[in-house]
């Protein structure tokens, strides 16, 4: 039996997704151009309103019919992605 064959833990983790996984891509987007842009605050605060709109657009992607596991992987891939270029970025001095 599959964890996604349920309708209520399908339900659950698309929620899941929604809110944990769209904030993650939305905070992973924000300390991105935070760090690649050094304009300081501008660029944080470009960042952030970035942010909002990222994270509109994975909550309506999180319900969307496409399996669950694409829904996660769609979010956590990017995130990560996001994050390691940042400390890539950090670690040279950017």
């Amino acid at each position: 039996m599959n964890f996604f064959s349920i309708s209520g833990m399908c339900l659950l983790s698309r929620v899941l997704a929604a809110v944990l996984g769209g904030y993650l891509l939305a905070s992973a987007l924000g300390v991105f151009i935070g760090t690649a842009f050094a304009a300081g605050a501008d660029s944080v605060l470009a960042g952030v309103q970035l942010g909002f709109v990222i994270y509109v657009g994975a909550v309506i992607w999180a319900f969307s019919p496409v399996p669950p596991r694409r829904v996660w992987a769609g979010l956590l891939l990017p995130a990560a992605a996001l994050l390691a270029a940042a400390a890539l970025l950090q670690r040279a001095g950017a």
